[in-house]
């Protein structure tokens, strides 16, 4: 083994001891692995360029020289010792894209393709846009309605689990009830007695409830879990929920009204819930604005007909009254026409 050999391994195994599964990698870990990089590129910089003169790369040396790190990454990724040394790896990857940067540029210069007069054609040619410009296949397989179907997925993901929450919070506060009813139903004599001689002890929810009483009831709000979810939420018919229940059409309907009524009422009060809330009130009725009225009497009336109204303002209004007048009575009606209204209407 040759000592680029020996300095290559070396290198590879300082990159794969400092690169963790998660990928994600402390600084001090991150600067050994760009120096261990470094060393490798450096001890094969002689073999990348033998491989660009061999592939008639040359004039894309730059291109190639990125083509080759590339090949270096991959290789160390899909090194295994057991199998054969890292050289060998490093060289099929670098050949390998060398070749695959080759037919991008060039058409296919191998022996069996010119006897055929085979092309390497480009993916991106294969179909023109409008303008005659190449479009890439990733244009091709575009889906418009991708995000409409995202946006509409995981609406329908966020509004299923709201229901799962809403309707546990419904059997929480029915199994509450449950329980409450059950330790307040009169026990026999023999159980008050056997529960007083236990002394003093840490009472759960469901202390001096017989088990047998909290199986049906959990049995029950079972059977009402999935009447409700099926009848409210998934509008299933009572026909099908009465055969597959056991319970009688009405009694599901009863069921299902009063947990619409309980559901709606926890939608309300608990926060979790404030959206599904405000589809339940009803829209604000806007006040209408009341017709504009004038203050000025109506000239197509009858009565008004005969009359002549002009609007003054109230500075022609005090000069008015300054200046002489004829006659006492011309002043009082120019006051209470002041007084009557802000336009000042004076019938003349």
């Amino acid at each position: 083994m040759s000592k680029i050999t020996i300095a290559l391994e070396a290198a590879v195994a300082t990159v794969i001891e400092n690169t963790p599964a998660d990928g994600n990698r402390s600084n001090r870990q991150r600067v050994y692995v760009d120096r261990a990089f470094a060393q490798i590129l450096k001890l094969i910089a002689p073999r990348i360029r033998h491989f660009i003169r061999q592939y008639g790369l040359v004039a894309h040396w730059d291109d190639a020289e990125q083509c080759c790190a590339i090949a270096v990454h991959r290789a160390i990724e899909a090194y295994d010792p057991a199998k054969a040394q890292f050289t060998t790896f490093v060289n099929w990857q670098i050949r390998g894209e060398l070749q695959s940067l080759r037919f991008r540029l060039m058409t296919d210069q191998r022996p069996s393709a010119k006897k055929v007069e085979a092309t390497t054609v480009s993916l991106n040619a294969l179909s023109t846009s409008a303008d005659g410009e190449e479009m890439s296949p990733e244009t091709l397989i575009e889906d418009e309605d991708a995000l409409a179907r995202t946006e509409a997925a995981a609406s329908d993901y966020l509004a299923d689990g709201a229901i799962t929450s809403l309707v546990d919070a419904y059997v929480d506060h029915l199994r509450k009830v449950g329980i409450e009813a059950l330790r307040r139903r009169p026990r026999p004599k023999r159980e008050e007695a056997a529960l007083r001689r236990e002394g003093p002890r840490l009472r759960t929810a469901t202390y001096g409830i017989d088990p047998a009483e909290l199986e049906k009831l959990e049995a029950k709000l079972a059977r009402d879990r999935d009447i409700v979810v099926r009848r409210v939420f998934q509008a299933s018919t009572l026909d099908d929920l009465s055969l597959e229940t056991g319970v009688t059409k009405e009694r599901v309907r009863q069921i299902t009204k009063r947990a619409a009524k309980t559901l709606a009422e926890i939608a309300a009060a608990d926060p979790r819930f404030a959206v599904m809330a405000e589809y339940d009130r009803p829209a604000t009725k806007r006040r209408q604005p009341a017709p504009a009225t004038s203050l000025l009497p109506d000239a197509d009336q009858p009565h008004n007909r005969l009359a002549t109204v002009r609007a003054i303002q109230p500075a022609e209004l005090n000069v008015a009254i300054a200046a002489p007048v004829e006659s006492v009575e011309r002043i009082e009606t120019l006051l209470l026409a002041q007084a009557a209204a802000p336009s000042s209407a004076v019938l003349h």
